[in-house]
């Protein structure tokens, strides 16, 4: 189910998704928990792009094993990117919970917060903020590493 779709491998096509996902998903996830001035604007897109990323990030895992399957000889090039991407993952279903309970918390299905707690407020804000810098490092970090397995040594030196 995730080795290909028509005749390219899922992977290729789905990481080009994902690594411009997260990063967006990310900021605005930022955007929506630290300018309450933009909550109401930003909670739908915040909460469907928060559970966006786990699903971008569960299918570019499965289809990275699927591809790895069909192509035993990449097993030893990709292995630190395969570390980093299965750690992303982590970090993908963590920044969804966060998104979830920033949504319902900050904002709220009307618009309007669902809690007047200032200190529980700070908390949600500032797991956002560090869960998504976390993707957003983790979302480069495991994206070199794959290039770097894909193109090392085939790139004229500079």
């Amino acid at each position: 189910m995730f080795e290909r779709f028509g005749d390219l491998p899922l992977h290729v096509l789905v990481i080009h998704l994902t690594v411009v996902l997260l990063p967006v998903a990310a900021l605005t996830l930022i955007a929506f928990a630290v300018v309450p001035k933009w909550r109401r604007l930003l909670r739908w897109p915040a909460l469907v792009l928060g559970v966006g990323v786990l699903v971008c990030a569960y299918v570019a895992k499965k289809s990275g094993q699927a591809f790895v399957e069909a192509v035993p000889t990449l097993s030893k090039a990709i292995q630190l990117h395969e570390k980093r991407g299965n750690l992303l993952f982590w970090y993908a279903l963590i920044f969804t919970v966060i998104a979830i309970a920033a949504f319902l918390l900050l904002a709220g299905v009307k618009g309007d917060k669902a809690t007047n707690s200032r200190p529980l407020e700070l908390v949600t804000q500032a797991a956002v903020v560090v869960i998504a810098v976390l993707v957003i490092w983790q979302t480069v970090r495991t994206g070199d590493a794959g290039a770097r397995a894909v193109w090392e040594g085939q790139l004229p030196a500079k």
